[in-house]
């Protein structure tokens, strides 16, 4: 009798498979092309025991600790650079799988089931369980993919200590980590009524479970081993090879997905078991506008974002106090510090943390415009232009909120950094450089945010690409002197033209170029907006 839930899976893999293949195989070359990449530049930074040992005495630091998770015994670095490359990009490689999982399996559960696209589903001769069983089915195979595809290309290329044993370890890892947020985010699917929420609460335990590994590593192991983060980084990759973490892992996806079979299977479909929160009887006059509205949709992930980015900057700036201390040797920061420079290690790292920073704060501001996109595609813009607005009010609003975040986000991320570095510092750093350095991205977000504009106005079938673009300005922010990227590649990103505050002086022309650019794009994309058909 049980098999008639799962009837029709086998074509319903097929199907989510076809549907999900662009952005599959997108995370797929993204993350296994930056492990090769990143492994091989390590091989290249730490050549010597000097070195090696520089990076050994940096995982001292109990703030270096508690981002990256335990460090090795110093003979596991000085035997060769694969334990430091496990050490610093395992738990941020395994933190990108989980999100990756969580996306691909919260749009193709909550996000298909609101859209109506699982009713139409379910009308068919399909069993109950058959569509969330796909999509299961299918996050196991990329997980799978994954783990093999990272695994054979770490070991294929014959970097000293970096053996075979460790690198299927390696991938084994962060296919399990991405099978349990793959069932976590299963769960959710079943107890919350919306995608928003499902991502939402996924995101949450992601981020918990990074601060408690985080607490736990600096202050008591038994607390890392409430995280799952806690376990992978105990695996000890390229030096004990421990494979315990990778089956606890597995163990608790199992559990996990068991649960959200069970919830799916007693649930009404278009339901969930935790309920949404009834709204007011009467909308304020500003909920009423086209701007006060999209800012209530997007207040809770706002919000989120604005907490998750003050403490990120808060613990960045926890270690500014140790930095010359314990960096100065340091031969991978050297790739993206002068050491020869008339200003300080903590100035030009700075530099670094607010570029890396800023590519964070393009993340809300843009889910901000592409809300217009996501509300066309449910129809639910003709809610808008059935009454007195016009396209561009609508555009206009969501452009105009775009930008507001983008600055509030901008300068929670310099408060983090400054109040707390105020508090560590001995030689602390100035209110105004801090925020300026800050601030002076805003051109290139806003010139993202245009982009994103132009996109929906001319070719909106492809609003999806400015994620590509996005996650390439942060590759050559962060690896592109690492990795030795040309010229022309680095020009590519807009980031590549902000002047780094304090060390470079202020280039009030570049900012002009960007923001000019910024308003031809807009105009450009409201153009088009007002031009083409809805769902066009």
């Amino acid at each position: 009798m049980a098999v008639r839930y799962f009837k029709g899976t086998n074509k319903l893999i097929v199907f989510i498979g076809r549907q999900q293949r662009f952005k599959v195989l997108v995370w797929l070359i993204s993350l296994i092309g930056i492990t090769l990449s990143v492994a091989t530049a390590y091989a290249n930074i730490y050549k010597d025991e000097q070195s090696r040992q520089a990076a050994a005495l940096t995982m001292e630091n109990p703030a270096m600790v508690a981002m990256l998770g335990s460090g090795y015994k110093m003979e596991d670095y000085l035997h060769s650079s694969g334990a430091i490359f496990a050490n610093e990009m395992l738990l941020f490689t395994a933190i990108a799988v989980a999100i990756m999982n969580i996306l691909l399996v919260g749009r193709a559960t909550r996000g298909d089931e609101e859209d109506g696209r699982i009713e139409m589903i379910r009308a068919l001769s399909v069993g109950r369980l058959s569509y969330v069983s796909a999509v299961m089915i299918v996050s196991v195979l990329v997980n799978i993919v994954l783990a093999i595809l990272i695994g054979l290309g770490l070991a294929s290329l014959q970097i000293d200590g970096v053996d075979v044993a460790g690198s299927l370890l390696y991938g084994s890892i962060l296919g399990a980590i991405g099978l349990l947020f793959a069932a976590i985010t299963a769960i959710f699917a079943q107890l919350t009524e919306t995608l928003r929420g499902t991502t939402m609460f996924s995101f949450m335990v992601l981020i918990i479970a990074y601060l408690i590994r985080a607490i736990g590593d600096v202050s008591s192991e038994v607390l890392s081993w409430v995280s799952p983060l806690g376990w992978l980084v105990r695996s000890g990759v390229f030096a004990a090879n421990i494979w315990w973490p990778v089956v606890i892992t597995f163990g608790a996806a199992i559990v996990f997905g068991a649960m959200a079979f069970y919830l799916h299977a007693i649930r009404d479909l278009g339901s969930g078991f935790i309920a949404a929160r009834k709204g007011k009887s009467y909308a304020s006059p500003f909920l009423q506008t086209p701007l006060g509205f999209a800012l209530r949709l997007q207040r809770t992930n706002l919000i989120a974002w604005m907490i998750g980015l003050f403490i990120l900057s808060s613990s960045f700036g926890a270690i500014l106090g140790d930095l010359e201390l314990y960096f100065a040797d340091m031969e991978l920061m050297q790739a993206f510090i002068d050491v020869e420079s008339d200003y300080t290690m903590t100035e030009q790292f700075m530099t670094l943390l607010m570029a890396i920073m800023s590519l964070m704060s393009v993340v809300p501001a843009v889910m901000v415009v592409l809300t217009v996109k996501g509300e066309e595609t449910k129809n639910l813009t003709e809610n808008y232009y059935s009454r007195a607005r016009s396209r561009t009010c609508v555009l206009g609003s969501h452009f105009l909120l775009a930008v507001v975040v983008s600055f509030i986000m901008q300068s929670l991320v310099a408060l983090g950094l400054w109040s707390v570095g105020e508090a560590v510092m001995e030689e602390t750093l100035s209110f105004g450089t801090t925020f300026a350095s800050a601030y002076v991205y805003l051109p290139a977000i806003w010139a993202v945010i245009g982009l994103v504009i132009g996109l929906i106005g001319i070719v909106p079938k492809y609003t999806g690409a400015i994620w590509l673009y996005v996650v390439y300005c942060f590759l050559v922010v962060y690896l592109g002197d690492l990795l030795g990227f040309p010229t022309w590649m680095n020009s590519l990103s807009v980031f590549d033209y902000i002047p780094h505050i304090p060390v470079d002086t202020m280039n009030f022309m570049v900012l002009m170029i960007l923001t000019l650019i910024t308003v031809a794009l807009s105009v450009i994309g409201f153009i088009g907006y007002n031009r083409r058909d809805i769902m066009g």
